[in-house]
């Protein structure tokens, strides 16, 4: 179909139900260095080979930003979310850290864990995606980010 029409082209694209994922991904120069350094003394084994990967991968492609300039509705280390799980529905607030800082069973989760690094970086309506231990898929959405420390004004956490 050619529309040459701006204003049509507008409305048509109003009307097509499209669902955005968004993979891309900012983080704060900070955030970056920390976890750089962390993954250089990983000789404790705080994350999985694969995890370690993982965590690369989002180092090399992601956009970084001063800590002051960072949206406040981007992931950034120690923010904590609320996602819903895209199976269940079911809703969980969780907090993003570092491996010495977690505790799963009251939500706070490392960034070398499946979960930890599919969030890291990411917006909020962003679909993160990332697969469990035994290999099953997991899907979430961010609804909101509930604290950030960059919004909050600490800029050094």
């Amino acid at each position: 179909m050619r529309v040459s029409d701006p204003e049509a082209l507008s409305l048509t694209l109003k009307e097509c139900p499209v669902e955005v994922i968004t993979l891309e991904r900012t983080l704060t120069e900070l955030d970056h260095v920390r976890l750089l350094n962390l993954l250089r003394r990983d000789a404790r084994g705080d994350g999985s080979p694969q995890q370690v990967r993982a965590i690369e991968d989002v180092l090399e492609a992601s956009a970084l930003v001063p800590s002051r300039e960072v949206a406040p509705d981007v992931v950034t280390m120690y923010s904590q979310v609320l996602l819903q799980d895209s199976q269940t529905g079911q809703r969980n607030t969780l907090t993003l850290c570092y491996p010495a800082d977690a505790e799963p069973a009251v939500g706070f989760v490392s960034v070398l864990s499946p979960v930890g690094s599919a969030l890291l970086g990411l917006r909020v309506g962003s679909i993160a995606r990332w697969s469990t231990p035994a290999g099953d898929e997991k899907a979430a959405e961010i609804l909101a980010i509930l604290f950030q420390p960059e919004s909050s004004g600490d800029y050094a956490m």
